[in-house]
This record gives structure tokens, C-alpha cells and sequence, in this order.
């Protein structure tokens, strides 16, 4: 069931923030992108772990972004 809603609600997150792109900046949509697959990629590594599921979105907008400066 937890592994199941964190799934979800990250799909959900990535599709509100793909259909918002129309008036956000190159580097807005860089990060939301990067936040998405981030958020996959954590869900996916850490066995759908909400902890890694946040971690990994908030690493993959960072670096969607253009990282640290």
C-alpha cells in the first residue's frame, strides 16, 4: 500500500509539473524534470522508501537546475 501511494503521488507530481511548463523558464523546467526523474529514481533505488522517493527529487532539481553555483 505505502509503496503503491508513494508511486502515485510521484507520477502525479511529475505530470502537474510537465503540464505547467508552458510559462516557466528553461531552468524551471530543467528542474522540474530533474525533480521527477529524481523522484523515480529514489522511489526505485530505495525500494519505494517515502525518504528516498524526497530525496531523490529534491537531488534531481538541484541538479536539473544547473547544480550548485
Amino acid at each position: 500500500m505505502q509503496q503503491t501511494l508513494t508511486r502515485s503521488l510521484t507520477l502525479l507530481a511529475a505530470i502537474a509539473a510537465l503540464t505547467g511548463c508552458a510559462g516557466m523558464t528553461q531552468n524551471q523546467k530543467n528542474a522540474a524534470i530533474g525533480a521527477a526523474i529524481g523522484g523515480v529514481a529514489g522511489s526505485v533505488l530505495t525500494g519505494g522508501d517515502t525518504l528516498g522517493t524526497i530525496g531523490g527529487a529534491a537531488v534531481g532539481g538541484v541538479i536539473g537546475n544547473g547544480g550548485i553555483k
